[in-house]
């Protein structure tokens, strides 16, 4: 009974790290997250800039510009406003850049990683196998049986493929 549930936890594990690798590796999300973070950094210091020294700004210190630039994109300006028009500029630009860039990126990751398995036929068999093999337990021997039988024609069609394109 242990040894089960400790068998679920490594395949749940493993689904993990899978569905974490897919999505960085074949997904836009980690180069969209970086450049998000880069320029939220640099929108900040513009803001904290243009802000600096103006009587009566709550954005005194670049703490607070980077507070306001997530505030900013992320309620779509309702954070407290900059009082220079610079940094009214600078801050606009980045609500609107930053915006689209979040709700971009989760959009473009979630839409190329369902579209991925269509992309990828042998992914899907691969991931049926996978979940027929977590299916073993609940067999008859004769299902075994024919089981056994089909990997075999399985194997024996792989190899004659390896060979004709070794030859070919």
């Amino acid at each position: 009974m242990g040894s089960r549930k400790t068998m679920r936890r490594v395949r749940r594990h493993t689904r993990l790290k899978r569905f974490i690798n897919d999505i960085s590796v074949h997904t836009p999300f980690t180069k969209m997250v970086l450049l998000l973070i880069i320029l939220w950094l640099l929108f900040s210091a513009g803001v904290y800039v243009a802000e600096r020294g103006i009587e009566g700004t709550s954005i005194n210190s670049y703490g607070a510009a980077l507070y306001w630039g997530v505030a900013a994109f992320s309620t779509a300006g309702i954070a407290s406003a900059p009082i220079s028009s610079t940094a009214q500029l600078v801050g606009g630009i980045w609500i609107v850049l930053g915006s689209v860039l979040f709700f971009g990126t989760i959009v473009a990751t979630v839409t190329s990683y369902f579209m991925r398995p269509m992309q990828r036929p042998h992914k899907r068999i691969i991931d049926t196998i996978e979940f027929n093999l977590e299916q073993l337990n609940d067999l008859t021997i004769d299902e075994l049986d024919l089981l056994r039988e089909t990997v075999d024609m399985l194997i024996g069609h792989v190899e004659d493929l390896k060979k004709r394109q070794s030859r070919g």
